[in-house]
């Protein structure tokens, strides 16, 4: 019984199979059109891909176009191709303003082109586009269902950027820049006042001017020590019960008791 159930999948399959081939290659794009669809409904996305690719220019300018130009941009979506899904989204978008289906489209659109942000520690070209891309969706549409998601997306995509602009920074202060170091925290904490990573960027800024100034030649050391310890002081007020506490004391410290040499002698 069971190798009966087999024998008939395997011929409904392969009749299926037969089936595709002839009305791919049939010259008639009325078949495609209600194939492409029927697999579209499916969840066989690639086979219906390949027949709305066939027919989408003949149907430009006809009462069908809409619905195939929206599955066919969708196909490309559910197939995980982000880069021809947000052009054709796009396109959709541009070409049906008028649609239903024009605020999900949008959406989608601008979607896609989040799926193709890389991780923090890539280049963040894409996720900046992104980003404007969903920003302009949310100014589009200030009333959108899909609000909620793009901006929670959006979020996500700028604390990339944060993540991305710190391990600079920080990468700066590994490797003992410590310049380079200060400079690049203080443009963090200029360009992210709301970061979650805003402490750890103060106190990676104290760490570098401190250990610029206590490692400094002599004629710029009393200088240094000087701005070291004034981002002490801007750390602790910011920071009254930071989880660096203890480290920033020993540092305030040092600091202290290198000043006094100054101060006796001037």
């Amino acid at each position: 019984m069971r190798t009966l159930a087999y024998i008939l999948l395997v011929f409904i399959s392969l009749s299926s199979c037969s089936e595709y081939q002839k009305v791919l290659k049939n010259e008639d794009i009325a078949p495609k059109f209600k194939m492409g669809e029927a697999l579209y409904d499916e969840g066989k996305f690639d086979k219906a891909n390949r027949l709305f690719a066939q027919i989408v220019p003949n149907y430009r300018g006809k009462p069908q176009a809409e619905k195939l130009m929206y599955l066919y941009s969708n196909s490309f979506y559910k197939m995980k191709d982000f880069y021809v899904a947000g052009y054709q989204f796009e396109r959709f978008a541009t070409s049906y303003p008028n649609s239903e289906k024009v605020e999900e489209a949008s959406f989608l659109s601008a979607k896609s082109y989040y799926m193709l942000s890389p991780v923090y520690t890539k280049d963040q070209t894409e996720t900046k586009e992104a980003i404007e891309k969903l920003q302009n969706f949310i100014n589009l549409f200030p009333e959108s269902q899909y609000l909620e998601e793009a901006n929670k997306l959006v979020k996500e995509l700028e604390f990339k950027l944060e993540q991305k602009a710190f391990s600079i920074a920080k990468q700066y202060n590994h490797i003992s820049d410590y310049p380079a170091s200060i400079k690049s925290f203080e443009n963090f904490i200029f360009e992210f006042p709301g970061s979650s990573l805003r402490e750890d960027a103060m106190f990676y800024k104290l760490d570098s001017s401190y250990k610029l100034a206590i490692n400094s030649i002599e004629y710029k050391k009393e200088e240094r020590l000087k701005e070291a310890k004034a981002s002490s002081d801007a750390f602790k007020k910011s920071f009254v019960n930071s989880k660096y506490l203890e480290e920033v004391n020993k540092m305030v410290e040092e600091i202290d008791n290198q000043l006094k040499y100054y101060t006796a002698n001037s």
